[in-house]
């Protein structure tokens, strides 16, 4: 869930701008109003203003630029202003990339309430599953060693047992209700958008790209394509760790954090299916039918998915890429893409790149606090 707590206002009016931004005592998990500014003006907030918080209210660090000496910070309580300024550039630069890992045997971090849903029912359904599994394997054992030729050799001819026919009727029921109904609720969950959506996208599946078309007053669409080796120094997309092989693409899907988005799925030719795991959304889109489903995006970052419907010989190679990013970003992203995608991109890029170029140089004044 997302992380709530008593909040206070830190006002700044540096450069010539009023700035008033919130930050609770959770401030690693973040709140919505705290995700609310773009991570340049929290990072401001956090190094320029300060925090006017005390010890009974969070971090209490309090640190003030001295007046007569540039750029030195006196800092009355130097381990707390260290961590309440490491805890703020958690919260104001929380873009990551959601993808597979080597030896991964969970699922994604989840960005989505309706991911987090899926995560723990899939933990609570592991409380019934695990004791019946060993239930079973312990009576098959008890079988094998009671019930053998050896030991057994004149077997019973017992055929009907009243309380173990009514234990082993009652029992799954019982355990069937319990993993049905909170099932029921997810899925009710996942076809039920908390809000009314803010913005509506088409997604369709060809073979073997994707094409997204924005429902917006001034038309956006483009498609989506796998992108080769060859091309990653003309897009910018060199950093394999970010953007890793068989999974990154020239054009990604962006669309504003905090915002509840309508994702219609649809296919021109075969059978496909949009699957992203970290919001714990899987859709098929088949040809002639618009499929409907949702997503509430609570972090930035860059997460991927794939088509998840055998679809011909390049179906491994047909990757889903969405870019979560602030709504100011977002704003900026769309008025460039209406004229040109791929320098709406490029844009976009550039301005993530300066959040965190700024925030590594906030990190390294951190450490020298600390020291």
């Amino acid at each position: 869930m997302i992380g709530r707590g008593t909040a206070g206002p830190v006002s700044s009016e540096r450069h010539g701008i009023t700035q008033v931004s919130w930050f609770c005592r959770s401030t690693v998990t973040g709140c919505v109003k705290c995700r609310s500014y773009s991570p340049v003006v929290q990072l401001r907030l956090a190094l320029n203003c300060g925090f006017k918080r005390s010890q009974n209210e969070g971090l209490g660090a309090t640190a003030r630029a001295d007046s007569g000496a540039r750029g030195r910070i006196d800092v009355r309580k130097p381990l707390y202003a260290v961590l309440t300024l490491l805890g703020a550039l958690l919260l104001a630069f929380k873009a990551h990339a959601a993808q597979p890992v080597d030896w991964q045997i969970n699922f994604q971090p989840a960005a989505t309430e309706i991911m987090r849903e899926i995560a723990w029912f899939n933990d609570y359904t592991l409380w019934f599953i695990v004791p019946i599994s060993i239930l079973v394997l312990l009576l098959l054992i008890i079988v094998i060693l009671r019930f053998r030729a050896g030991a057994n050799p004149t077997p019973s001819k017992t055929s009907h047992n009243t309380t173990i026919e009514v234990v082993w009727t009652l029992g799954p029921v019982i355990i069937l209700l319990f993993l049905a109904i909170p099932s029921f609720q997810l899925l009710t969950a996942q076809y039920t958008p908390p809000s009314e959506p803010q913005l509506t996208v088409k997604a369709v599946g060809y073979q073997w790209y994707w094409g997204y078309e924005y429902q917006v007053e001034e038309e956006v669409s483009f498609d989506s394509i796998m992108l080769s080796d060859d091309d990653r120094a003309s897009y910018g997309k060199e950093d394999r760790s970010e953007y890793p092989r068989l999974l990154a693409v020239d054009n990604e899907l962006v669309v504003p954090v905090d915002t509840t988005v309508r994702l219609l799925v649809t296919a021109a030719d075969v059978i496909h299916a949009f699957a992203m795991p970290a919001f714990g959304v899987k859709m098929d889109a088949v040809p002639g039918r618009l499929n409907e489903t949702w997503f509430h995006a609570e972090r930035e970052g860059l997460y991927y998915g794939q088509c998840s419907e055998l679809c011909g010989k390049d179906h491994a190679y047909m990757p889903i890429a969405i870019r979560v990013v602030s709504p100011e970003n977002y704003g900026t992203w769309l008025a460039a893409a209406a004229d040109d995608v791929e320098a709406a991109n490029a844009q976009l890029m550039a301005s993530i790149s300066d959040a965190k170029s700024s925030i590594e140089v906030a990190a390294t004044d951190a450490q020298k606090i600390k020291e």
